[in-house]
Formats: structure tokens, sequence, C-alpha cells
């Protein structure tokens, strides 16, 4: 089943005929697989699962940037007005004046700031509404610059001993520590060994904040996101740190066991809530632990994981809670 967004653009088909399309965004289906009446079709994404899933279909790019060009980009408007900023910048930035994209998305979403988000450099109107999704047609008249580094962002904690932490937007605490991992960090009573996975990493806070308190383990840290990906490995580099960074989509591409497996698993997919990362990271867990090593996880408190801990573990505990999270341990 295609996404409500593509079913809008499937009311456009005639627009895509023998012209070469480029999708970017936050898509999430096999809508570019289906334009068969398209010269050529390519997909950027900067989601590993995403790519994993559609690269056997059609091409498919795993990156923060690209250089591909098409005669129109289908560009899908993500839940970060920041991150489709960067996106769109940086694809239009490749463009010449004429290119035509279509932006697609939900009106939820917030969809409605690209007509401001655009204006200055081309023409943009709304051309189909429906499915509570909003089409928008644009051609590019004045071509943006884009700088990477003008996006990055740090900063620091007091309680970190001076680590600076650094990120791109969309990336989970770009901008400052929540609450979870913060409750999740205090738990750390107790001095680390071995090999350390922190799955999910985001920006990097755990991993490196263990690298740091326990300079002798082999820290691993892995996230399907190709920004996260590139911010921690940016936290690592400017403090000091050594680590492997790894895309994966959650155990896909992990290598051997871990004396610890810790994490602040995502439950939200796009504006919707969904477990499906969770679910595998504590059903398969066992399988990359160590005899004896320990799955460490924060979660909203209303998650129903502590029965998904004990299906797989046949037990759990409660490590720290407060009135909105709970950390949660388990041994292999």
């Amino acid at each position: 089943m295609i996404s409500v967004e593509s079913q809008v653009l499937q009311r456009h088909l005639p627009f895509f005929a023998e012209k070469s399309v480029l999708f970017a965004g936050s898509l999430n289906d096999d809508f570019p697989a289906r334009l068969t009446h398209s010269r050529s079709v390519q997909v950027v994404s900067s989601y590993y699962d995403y790519v994993r899933r559609i690269q056997s279909a059609v091409a498919a790019e795993f990156s923060i940037e690209t250089t591909h060009c098409a005669e129109v980009i289908v560009y899908y408007w993500g839940k970060n007005k920041q991150e489709s900023a960067f996106q769109l910048t940086q694809l239009l930035s490749l463009a010449a004046v004429g290119q035509e994209m279509l932006v697609i998305g939900e009106n939820r979403s917030g969809v409605r700031s690209v007509e401001k988000m655009l204006q200055p450099l081309g023409n943009i109107h709304k051309i189909d509404s429906a499915r509570r999704c909003g089409l928008y047609h644009f051609q590019l008249q004045n071509v943006p610059e884009f700088n990477l580094q003008r996006y990055w962002k740090s900063y620091q904690r007091a309680d970190f001993a001076g680590l600076t932490l650094y990120s791109l937007p969309g990336v989970f605490s770009a901008a400052e520590l929540d609450m979870g991992t913060a409750l999740l960090l205090s738990s750390l009573n107790h001095s680390v060994h071995g090999r350390v996975l922190d799955l999910g990493c985001g920006v990097g806070v755990i991993g490196a904040y263990l690298k740091q308190q326990n300079p002798d383990i082999e820290l691993v840290m892995s996230d399907i996101h190709a920004m996260a990906l590139a911010s921690a490995n940016r936290t690592l580099q400017q403090n000091g740190l050594a680590g492997e960074v790894v895309a994966s989509d959650v155990f896909s591409d992990l290598q051997g066991k871990f004396d610890l497996i810790i994490s602040n698993p995502p439950f939200h997919d796009g504006v919707d809530t969904a477990y499906r990362a969770a679910q595998e990271l504590i059903a398969q867990a066992k399988w990359f632990l160590t005899q004896g090593g320990e799955l460490r996880i924060v979660a909203n408190a209303f998650l129903p994981y502590p029965d998904l801990l004990d299906r797989a573990f046949g037990e759990h505990r409660v490590l720290a809670k407060n009135n909105k999270f709970k950390v949660y341990s388990v041994y292999a």
C-alpha cells in the first residue's frame, strides 16, 4: 500500500511521463518504483531503513547530500521543518533556473510552511488538495547557495565535564538533552566495560558520555538517520573520542556481541506513533549480548515495554523513573 501522499501524486501520473524524476525527503513507500513511464527514477533518502527496502526496485542513495539532478524533483515534506529547509536548499542549489519541483505533505505535518519557505526562490502554488494533504508545484527562479557548515549547531552541559554535542537539523536531542536520555544517563552509577552499543544514537550523547567516562570501552554507535550519523561522528571527533559509527536498521548491519546495549529507542514515525524499532530491539537483543550482557533502555512510562522485555528475557528491572519516563534493565 502506498502512503496518502503518494495517493495524491498518483492523480498526476501524466506529469512524470518520459521525464527524469528525483525523489527526496520523507518518502517511505514504493511509489517511485511504480513510475514505469518515466525516463529514469532516482531516490535519495537520509533514512537507511527506507533505502535498504527500496534499492532492489529503484536506484537509491543514502546520504545527507546528493549530486543528482532531474527534470522533476518530488519532495515529501517531513516532520521537521528545519530538516526540510536543509534538504530543499541542498537539492535546489544544484538545479538550474526553471527547475520543476513537486512538494507533497500531510496538512498536519505543516506542509503549508513550504509556501513561505520557497516563495523567495521562485513561483509556488498549490495544485491539489486531497487525503488531507497538499500538493505544491514550484519552479525555480533564484538558485540558492548551500553551505553545510551553516547548519551545524552545538551545545554543552555543565554535568558533562566539557563534552560538546554537535548536530544537524532533525536529529534527536539536536538542541538540548531530552529528559529521557538524562534519566538514562543518571542511572549509570557504575563503570562500564567491554564492547558497548549505543543504538539509535542521535547526536551521540549516550555513547560519547560513556566513552568519556570509560575510555577503555570499545564503542559502537548506530542509527538509521544519515543526519544523526554525521552528528554522532562529529561529536566523537570534536571531543577527541574514538568509536565506530554504523548505519543500521536496528541490528541489520551490526556484527558481533556486546557487553552493554543502551538505547533511548524511537517510537515516532513521522507524526504517527510506531514501535517497530523498539520491538525488534527487545526481541533480538539477546542474540547480540554476551553472556551476562545488559540491555538498558529508557522509554515513556505508558509504552508497553515491560511485557516485551519479560517475553524476551523472562524478567526486567526498573532502575530509575520519574513522572514521564522509566529506565529498564535486563540481562542475557
